[in-house]
């Protein structure tokens, strides 16, 4: 449980990170579904759901996905569906349940660089951009590795419309639980991004692994090859959802499992 000293709702960006700085235990509020996973005490809960921030919009070369966007509306957007297979609508179809769904947003789960993630482990195989308010525009890949604290705002996604064909696999105790292992791969030509989260560490990508399958004919056994260099490439531990050694078992399997079904789409 967390507990709150005052609620506000800043009428701009520019409000909400001054509000933002104001005291070190000020948060950013949007659904905030995750906030229950911990205790945590603060000082001014600063709610952004009121900024326009809830969009799913295309132009020309981009879909662009505000932070304030809830999961449940990327599960049934017919423009994420019409992209890399759904991949994005598919990840994150099975979390929890439509009511969390409802409430989480995009923003709160790409900024926290939850290690449960399944949109994360997602997003990564495809060409995404972050945008913050205060440090501008940085690539998903980067951002998720360093992060940038607790001091700015999520403003929106980026993602470059390609022809990329993509498939994302997990494995689950139960319907409404969070994955045990996920993982996604994704072929714009020679092009393959093998990307294992959940493990349960933030997502990554076997740069090793994905290489290797670009650079030569995808044999079954060139393929067996790659998932166990992906599996060697990856750190694994243990939690409450399954043990470390569960965890470098099923890797391969779902990795096998996406690049299966990236190789069927025509």
């Amino acid at each position: 449980m967390y507990s709150v000293r005052q609620y506000l709702f800043p009428r701009t960006l520019e409000e909400a990170h001054q509000l933002l700085h104001n005291h070190p235990s000020n948060t950013i509020i949007g659904g905030s579904t995750y906030l229950r996973l911990g205790g945590k005490t603060i000082d001014t809960a600063v709610d952004i759901s009121r900024l326009g921030l809830k969009y799913i919009m295309e132009t020309e070369d981009t879909i662009v996905i505000g932070a304030g966007t809830t999961l449940r509306e990327v599960e049934n957007s017919p423009l994420l569906n019409r992209y890399f297979n759904g991949i994005l609508n598919k990840s994150v179809r099975h979390i929890v349940g439509v009511q969390l769904r409802n409430l989480a947003t995009v923003g709160a789960n790409v900024f926290a660089r939850f290690g449960f993630s399944d949109l994360n482990t997602a997003l990564l195989t495809l060409d995404v951009d972050v945008e913050l308010y205060q440090g501008g525009l940085m690539p998903l890949r980067q951002f998720l590795q360093k992060g940038v604290g607790g001091r700015d705002i999520l403003v929106k996604l980026i993602i470059q419309k390609s022809e990329r064909q993509a498939s994302f696999q997990m494995l689950r105790n139960s319907q409404g639980d969070y994955a045990i292992l996920n993982a996604a791969v994704s072929r714009l030509e020679n092009d393959w991004r093998i990307v294992v989260g959940a493990r349960p560490g933030r997502c990554e990508i076997a740069g090793g692994a994905s290489a290797f399958l670009g650079e030569g004919s995808l044999t079954p056994e060139r393929i067996d090859q790659a998932t166990q260099m992906a599996v060697g490439e990856m750190t694994f531990g243990s939690n409450i959802r399954g043990s470390k050694e569960y965890r470098q078992g099923i890797c391969p399997v779902l990795i096998k499992r996406a690049v299966q079904e990236v190789l069927a789409w025509k």
